[in-house]
């Protein structure tokens, strides 16, 4: 019996989101207004596809966009957590769900040495075209219509748990560490004995806290964070019972 830790990517695992950084590559480190508001909500892949190709066609290269997403901070006390993890992986799985793309999260993960901590990664696919451009598809489709079209992180969580019982894998408890919108979906798919760990002053833990006052709270325990330390303290405690 393992503890399954979920980890959302963008200004969880990492202090900013890894799609608004590239921007840091781009002429003058920014885009044009057309192409800037040329967003529609629901359709961030889609957008950052032209984001991508007007990159490309401004001659920014593979390594340039390597190097600058290498840059990235990581949120405090993150390194140690995941550090932590690495060194207890006997006792944890640990998996990536995130509106980022793989070529991104690949980079960053690689240049920190922290690829083996995760099990898996799920993440809307991208690879550079023979061209030398980088492209990003959508990670599925799904009828969920609280989540962006590209993805529905419940979905991907409860396709994962029903996939990992097929093999006989089970999980004593789910903790979901995340900060954004996209990540109530899959927190009030959580049961009484999990824990969703929001990120203090972010989205999810408004929605968590406006949930509560509605009268109708999520199910799981929740605990906020401010620094990765909080959540390595629970789990260090979770080891010693």
């Amino acid at each position: 019996m393992k503890l399954l830790l979920v980890f959302d990517f963008d200004h969880t695992i990492i202090d900013e989101n890894s799609d608004t950084w590239i921007v840091k590559c781009a002429p003058e480190r920014k885009l044009p207004n057309g192409l800037r508001n040329s967003y529609q909500p629901g359709h961030w892949t889609e957008y950052m596809g032209r984001v991508f190709a007007y990159l490309g066609d401004n001659g920014v290269k593979e390594d340039e966009m390597k190097r600058t997403m290498t840059t990235i901070p990581f949120t405090a006390g993150m390194v140690d957590l995941l550090g932590f993890i690495g060194e207890n992986k006997e006792l944890f799985d640990c998996i990536i769900v995130s509106d980022s793309n793989t070529v991104f999260i690949d980079w960053i993960l690689k240049a920190a040495d922290f690829h083996e901590v995760f099990d898996e990664v799920f993440t809307n696919p991208a690879a550079f075209s023979s061209a030398g451009y980088l492209t990003v598809q959508n990670f599925h489709a799904h009828h969920c219509a609280k989540c962006p079209k590209n993805l529905c992180k419940r979905k991907v969580l409860k396709e994962f748990l029903d996939k990992q019982l097929e093999r006989g894998v089970s999980y004593t408890q789910i903790m979901y560490i995340g900060d954004g919108g996209n990540d109530l979906c899959p927190v009030m798919f959580l049961k009484k004995n999990d824990i969703a760990m929001p990120r203090q002053g972010y989205t999810l833990e408004k929605k968590i806290s406006q949930l509560a006052q509605d009268l109708s709270p999520v199910q799981c325990s929740v605990l906020v964070w401010s620094s990765a330390t909080d959540i390595m303290s629970y789990l260090k405690l979770l080891i010693k019972e």
